[in-house]
C-alpha cells in the first residue's frame, strides 16, 4: 500500500492530524468532485464550502446578504462575485475552518481567486490555497453524463454505459421506467464544457504560476483518486 493510500485509510479510522489548509478542487461538470470532497472531509475533519449551499443557506435563513441575492435571483439577475466573496467570508470566520476546508465551486473566475488571496495573506498566518484538477478524458465525460438515467421512484442512479439495467429502460427494484434529466443531454453538456473552460482557464493557470497547482487522474477508484490527491497536497504543502 503507498504512502497515500495509507494515509488515506488510517485517516478513517483515526482522523488526521495534518493541517491541509484551503484546497480548491477543480474539475469539469462529471469528474466527481462531490465525491472526492466527502472523501477528504471524511480524512482530515475539515468542511466543505459550496457556493451554491452557503446561497441557498443564506436566502434560506434570510439573512442580509440572503435577501440580496434572493431579490437579485427574482429578477433573473446573477450574483456578483462581491456578494458571494461576502457569504464566503463569513464563512470562514466559523471555527470549523481553522485546519482548513475543501472548496467547492469557488475561487470560479480570477477575480475570486485573487479576492481569497489577499484575504488569506492578509491574516498572516493562514495557508494559501493548493488548488488540485481532477482530469478525466472529454468521451469519458460525456459517457457518465449523457448515459445517466434515473428512477422517478426509488432515485436509482444507472448508466447505460457503465452501469446498466437488467431490462433496457426500466429499473432493477421498482421496474419503472427510467427518465434522462433535460440537462443530461449532449448538446447542454458541450455548453456546461465550454463555460467552465472559459472561466477556469485563467483560475488555473494564476495557481500554476504561483506553484499551487497539481491534476490527479479521475479516470480511477474513488480511493486511489482520494490518494492521489492527498499525495498532490503534501507535496505542494512542503
Amino acid at each position: 500500500m503507498s504512502s497515500s493510500m495509507y494515509a488515506v485509510e488510517k485517516g478513517r479510522e483515526t482522523g488526521s492530524n495534518t493541517a491541509p489548509g484551503p484546497i480548491l478542487l477543480l474539475g469539469a461538470p462529471g469528474v466527481g468532485k462531490g465525491t472526492q470532497a466527502k472523501e477528504l472531509v471524511k480524512l482530515w475533519g475539515i468542511p466543505q464550502i459550496s457556493t451554491g449551499d452557503l446561497l441557498r443557506a443564506n436566502v434560506a435563513k434570510g439573512t442580509p446578504l440572503g435577501k440580496v441575492a434572493k431579490e437579485l435571483m427574482g429578477r433573473g439577475e446573477l450574483v456578483p462575485d462581491s456578494l458571494v466573496d461576502e457569504m464566503v467570508a463569513a464563512r470562514l470566520k466559523e471555527p470549523d475552518t481553522a485546519k482548513g476546508y475543501i472548496l467547492d465551486g469557488f475561487p470560479r473566475t480570477l477575480g475570486q481567486a485573487n479576492w481569497l488571496d489577499g484575504r488569506l495573506a492578509a491574516e498572516g498566518n493562514a495557508l494559501p490555497v493548493i488548488a488540485v484538477s481532477i482530469q478525466v478524458d472529454y468521451n469519458q465525460l460525456l459517457r457518465r453524463i449523457t448515459g445517466r438515467r434515473n428512477c422517478p421512484v426509488c432515485a436509482t442512479i444507472y448508466n447505460i454505459f457503465m452501469n446498466p439495467p437488467k431490462r433496457d429502460g426500466f429499473c432493477d427494484v421498482e421496474g419503472a421506467a427510467l427518465v434522462q434529466r433535460a440537462d443530461d443531454t449532449e448538446n447542454v453538456f458541450k455548453e456546461r464544457m465550454r463555460a467552465y473552460a472559459g472561466l477556469t482557464a485563467p483560475v488555473v493557470e494564476h495557481y500554476r504560476q504561483l506553484g499551487r497547482f497539481a491534476e490527479v487522474n479521475g479516470d480511477r477508484p474513488i480511493q486511489v483518486i482520494a490518494a492521489g490527491i492527498v499525495d498532490a497536497v503534501e507535496r505542494l504543502r512542503k
